[in-house]
C-alpha cells in the first residue's frame, strides 16, 4: 500500500491483463458480526483486509469473540452465542459506517454500558434515525456530543430492560440503507417469542444492499419476510447458528474501477480489454449493476460465475441520464467516466453520498471541475460535461477527502486525451477497502516507457546518495534502482562462481550480469530468492564492484536489465550513469557529493556501530582514490550529467537532503509545489 502524502499518476494509455480484487467491505464487515453473534466457530475466506474491518475485527475482540486470524484472508470466529459481552467496554470505530452503526444497534439488544466513537468524520455522520428507532424498542442510549451524531453511550449498566416489540419498529430509509441493515442483524437477538416488525418510513435507497444482509441472514438461519422492501418480518424462534464456512465474494464496488478502465481505454498491442476476478455477473451485491450502466456507456462486458472481461467498444463513451439508487457507491466511477463521453451524463438520486466518509457530491463536483469538466451539483442530482476538447484537460492535484473512492475513481483521469498527469493526495486512504488499489492499477495499466518518470541520482562513494534516493523513492511512491547494488551483486555471483575480476574473464563476468534475478523490496535486496544485502555491504564487496564497473561489456550488459526497473508509477535510480548513460533524457537528474572528509567521516561511524573497527585516514584516502579511479575511467566516467543539479550535503542531514530533491522535482511538475 502507497503511504506517501501523494502519488502522481503519469498519462496513461491502455489497459490489459488480469487483476484479482479483494472481498467485499459489505459483505465482510456484515459477516464477522453475523458470525459474532452466532453460535459456534464461522471460518470466513476471502475476507478484505482493510481498516474497516481491522476496526470490526478489533471490536469483535473486545467484546469476547475469539478471533483467529490465519492469514491469507481466512479468519475463524468464535461467536458470543449466549454470553454476554464484557462491560462497560469503549469502542473506536474509524470511519467504518458498517462497523458502528449494526454494532450500535446489537450492543443496544445485548444489554450492558458502552461507549462507540470515531474519527472526526464519524462523528459527522447522521446516525439519529437507528437510535430513535433502537429507543421506540426501550433502550437507552445517549449522545455524547451532539445529538443525532456518534459518539454514543448504550447505557444498560442494569441488564436489558423490557423492550416494546409488540409494535413494528419505525425507522427512515431515505438516509442511509445501514440504518436499516443494523435492525435486521440486532432484532433476531430479542425474536425469542414472537415475530418483530420493522416498517420503513420514506423510500428505501440502495435496496441492493438490504438484498446482501437479507441473502447473508439467510446464510446464518435467519429467514426474513419483506413486502415491497417496506415491511420486514423476522420471525419468532430466530437464532444465529454458524454456518461453518463462508466466502466473501470480491467488491463489486472496486471492479467499477477497472470495469471502467476497460471501457475508457484501448487495449495493449491490439489487445483489448481486462479481466476481473473475484466478482461475476451472478454477484449478490447490487453494484454489479454497475455493468449495465457501463455498457449504456459503451463498454462491452462478458461474464461468468467469478468473473468479467471488459473492453472498449463505442467510443467516445455516450452520456446517460441515470437513476442511481441501486449503485450508490459505484456511481461515483460513472461521474469520471462521464469526462470521457460525447454530451451531459446526469447522475440522479444520490442524496445518500451527502452522508458517506464526506459529502461527496461536493468533493465530486470539485475535482471534476480542476480537470477542467463543466459540472451542476443538486440536493440529490450530479450534470457532468466534460471538457470540450483534449486541450481542455487541466493537469490537477486531486483532494481526497480521506475518501477511498474519491482516490480511486479519480485515478482513472490518468487516462485522459491530453497526456497529462494527475496527482492524487493521500492515496493511502485507498486501505479502507482496496490497500492494495494501485498496486493492482499499476499492474494491468500501460504507458509508453518515456512517458514514466525518472530521477537519477549520481555522486562519489559514500555521499549518501543510496540512503537519499531510496528515501525520495518512498515519499513518492516510486520504485527504487540501486545501481551500485547490481555491479556488487555481479562481482558477488563472479567470485563465488570462481572467476577473478579481470578483462581476461569480462565475456563470463557479462554473461552473468546478464541473468542476475534482481529485485528491491523495502531495505532489503534479493537475489533469487536470497537475501543478499548484508553480503554485498562489505568493504571487500564495495572494492568488487569498483573493478566490476570498469569492465565495458559489464555495464552494456547491465543495461536491459536497469531499463527493466522503469515502471509504473515511477523510478528513482541511484547510480554513476543513469543520467547520462542509462536514462539521459531523465526530466531530474541530483549530483550528490560531499568532501572526502566528511565522507570518510560518515563511513567512520556506519562501521563502528557495526562492531567493524576502521581509521578515518585510511578511510578518507581509500575514498579519494576511489574517486580518482571512477573519475578518470573510460566507461562512464565519474562526473555530473550537464543538465544536473548539484547538491553537497556535507552540511545536511538526509531528511534535509531528501526534502531538496523532493522540492527540485515538485517545482518540475504542472502541479505547483
Amino acid at each position: 500500500m502507497f503511504s506517501t502524502a501523494f502519488l502522481d499518476l503519469p498519462p496513461l494509455a491502455s489497459v490489459q491483463g488480469s487483476v484479482q480484487l479483494p472481498g467485499s467491505k459489505s459483505i465482510s464487515n456484515r459477516v464477522l458480526l453475523l458470525a459474532a453473534l452466532s453460535q459456534g466457530t464461522t471460518e470466513v475466506r476471502d475476507l478484505l483486509a482493510s481498516d474497516d474491518t481491522r476496526v470490526m475485527l478489533d471490536a469483535l475482540r473486545q467484546l469476547g469473540c475469539t478471533v483467529d486470524e490465519a492469514g491469507g484472508g481466512t479468519v475463524r470466529i468464535t461467536g458470543l452465542g449466549s454470553s454476554t459481552p464484557p462491560s462497560p467496554t469503549q469502542l473506536f470505530m474509524g470511519n467504518a459506517g458498517t462497523a458502528m452503526r449494526p454494532l450500535t444497534a446489537a450492543l443496544a439488544l445485548l444489554g450492558g454500558e458502552y461507549e462507540l466513537s470515531g474519527v472526526p468524520r464519524m462523528h459527522e455522520r447522521p446516525i439519529g434515525d437507528l437510535v430513535d428507532a433502537l429507543r421506540q424498542l426501550g433502550c437507552r442510549i445517549d449522545y455524547l456530543g451532539n445529538q443525532g451524531f456518534p459518539p454514543l453511550r448504550i447505557a444498560h449498566a442494569g441488564g436489558l430492560p423490557p423492550l416494546q416489540l409488540q409494535a413494528p419498529i419505525r425507522v427512515r430509509g431515505d438516509v442511509s440503507s445501514q440504518f436499516l441493515t443494523a435492525l435486521l442483524m440486532a432484532l433476531p437477538l430479542v425474536a425469542r417469542q414472537q415475530d418483530v416488525v420493522i416498517e420503513v418510513v420514506g423510500e428505501l435507497i440502495s435496496k441492493p444492499y438490504i438484498h446482501i444482509t437479507l441473502e447473508l441472514l439467510a446464510r446464518f438461519g435467519i429467514a426474513v419476510r419483506h413486502e415491497q422492501w417496506q415491511r420486514f418480518t423476522i420471525p419468532a424462534g430466530s437464532r444465529y447458528q454458524s454456518p461453518g464456512l463462508i466466502h466473501v465474494e470480491a467488491d463489486a464496488s472496486s471492479a467499477s474501477y477497472f470495469i471502467a478502465a476497460g471501457a475508457i481505454a484501448a487495449g495493449a498491442n491490439g489487445q483489448n480489454g481486462i479481466k476481473i476476478l473475484g466478482v461475476g455477473l451472478d454477484s449478490i451485491q447490487g453494484d454489479i449493476r454497475f455493468v449495465e450502466a457501463a455498457q449504456a456507456m459503451g463498454a462491452r462486458v462478458t461474464g461468468g460465475p467469478n468473473w468479467l472481461e471488459v473492453a472498449r467498444d463505442t467510443w467516445p463513451l455516450k452520456s446517460i441520464d441515470l437513476d442511481c439508487n441501486h449503485i450508490p457507491d459505484a456511481a461515483m466511477t460513472l461521474a469520471v467516466m462521464a469526462l470521457y463521453a460525447r454530451g451531459t451524463t446526469v447522475l440522479r438520486n444520490i442524496a445518500s453520498w451527502r452522508v458517506k466518509e464526506t459529502d461527496r457530491i461536493a468533493a465530486m463536483t470539485c475535482e471534476l471541475r480542476k480537470l477542467g469538466a463543466t459540472v451542476e451539483e443538486g440536493a440529490d442530482y450530479l450534470c457532468v460535461t466534460p471538457p470540450a476538447q483534449s486541450g481542455d484537460w487541466r493537469a490537477a492535484s486531486i483532494h481526497t477527502y480521506d475518501d477511498h473512492r474519491v482516490a480511486m475513481c479519480f485515478s482513472l483521469a490518468a487516462f485522459n486525451p491530453a497526456g497529462l498527469p494527475v496527482r492524487i493526495e493521500d492515496p493511502k486512504c485507498v486501505a479502507k477497502t482496496f490497500p492494495d488499489y494501485f498496486e493492482a492499477l499499476f499492474q494491468v495499466a500501460q504507458t509508453d516507457a518515456d512517458r514514466i518518470p525518472v530521477i537519477c541520482i549520481d555522486g562519489p562513494t559514500a555521499s549518501g546518495k543510496g540512503t537519499v534516493a531510496a528515501a525520495v523513492a518512498r515519499a513518492l511512491g516510486y520504485h527504487f534502482l540501486d545501481s551500485g547494488a547490481l555491479y556488487r551483486i555481479t562481482a558477488l555471483a563472479a567470485t563465488r562462481a570462481g572467476l577473478e575480476i579481470s578483462p581476461d574473464n569480462e565475456p563470463r563476468i557479462a554473461e552473468l550480469a546478464r541473468q542476475l534475478p534482481v529485485r528491491f523490496a523495502g531495505d532489503r535486496i534479493w537475489l533469487g530468492e536470497e537475501d543478499v544485502t548484508d553480503a554485498i555491504r562489505t568493504e571487500q564487496a564495495g572494492m568488487n564492484a569498483s573493478r566490476v564497473s570498469a569492465l565495458p561489456a559489464v555495464r552494456g550488459a547491465l543495461v536491459a536489465l536497469q531499463h527493466g526497473f522503469r515502471r509504473l508509477p515511477g523510478l528513482v535510480a541511484d547510480g554513476r550513469d543513469m543520467g547520462t548513460v542509462i536514462f539521459p533524457q531523465a526530466p531530474l537528474k541530483v549530483f550528490l557529493t560531499a568532501s572526502a572528509a566528511c565522507r570518510a567521516e560518515r563511513r567512520y561511524k556506519q562501521l563502528i556501530s557495526k562492531g567493524i573497527s576502521a581509521n578515518i585516514a585510511d578511510l578518507r584516502a581509500d575514498l579519494e582514490a576511489r574517486d580518482a579511479r571512477d573519475a578518470n575511467r573510460s566507461a562512464s566516467p565519474l562526473k555530473p550529467a550537464q543538465d544536473a543539479l548539484v547538491l553537497d550535503n556535507s552540511e545536511h542531514t538526509i531528511d534535509e537532503a531528501v526534502m531538496q530533491v523532493i522540492d527540485w522535482w515538485q517545482a518540475r511538475q504542472p502541479f505547483g509545489a
